[in-house]
């Protein structure tokens, strides 16, 4: 019966485009390359406005940056608050409402488990995220630091853009897009905590 359904929508879906093609005299001039190019192109764009959607992120450093110029103290104080800050405001926005209404549910469902452990990753990407912040907009930051901090932020900007492509190119299921995303956020934090200590030694 699954397979019947399967072969239903797949012909659903894809048999009217193979009508509109012959029907349209497409294939008379041999545009079927054309066609491919022209989906290509749509890949592309597609992929650029996925792009241009992770730039907005860079509000983020900028948001994370203003947090901390505001607050005195070390530099360990001002990270945690702007993080701690930042991750619980994220959790209530974006998890609070789905895991207060789905995991009270009757029937469990374990997208309430990723949904949990993934809030907990977060936590881990801003605390480094904020470390980064705070190393870049120092101003005694010797010049040695300015690449590697550059391109750290730069992952952590684009590091949503980079998994959805991960997963769209890969086909990874939903558990093993998370441990992905655990591990790649695993190394990004021992990577900023490698140079906030160094840092901190050296000053």
């Amino acid at each position: 019966m699954t397979l019947f359904h399967f072969g239903n929508c797949f012909a659903l879906a894809y048999f009217p485009y193979f009508i509109t093609y012959k029907c349209s005299g497409l294939s008379e001039y041999n545009a079927f390359w054309r066609c491919v190019q022209a989906g290509a192109t749509y890949l592309f764009v597609q992929l650029c406005k996925e792009f241009m959607k992770a730039t907005v992120d860079l509000a983020d450093l900028v948001g994370l940056h203003l947090v901390m110029s505001r607050n005195a103290g070390k530099g360990e104080y001002k990270i945690m608050v702007a993080a701690m800050g930042w991750a619980t405001a994220e959790l209530i926005m974006s998890r609070c409402i789905p895991l207060w209404v789905g995991a009270r549910g009757i029937e469990f469902d374990w997208k309430y488990i990723q949904m949990s452990t993934d809030s907990n990753i977060s936590l881990v990407h801003y605390i480094a995220m904020a470390a980064l912040v705070w190393m870049f907009t120092r101003y005694d930051l010797p010049k040695h630091y300015r690449l590697p901090l550059t391109f750290l932020l730069g992952v952590s900007v684009y590091k949503a853009f980079f998994m959805e492509s991960f997963v769209h190119i890969f086909f990874l299921g939903s558990w093993t897009a998370l441990l992905v995303k655990a591990v790649i956020t695993g190394l990004l934090s021992l990577s900023s905590l490698t140079l906030f200590v160094s840092l901190v030694h050296s000053s």
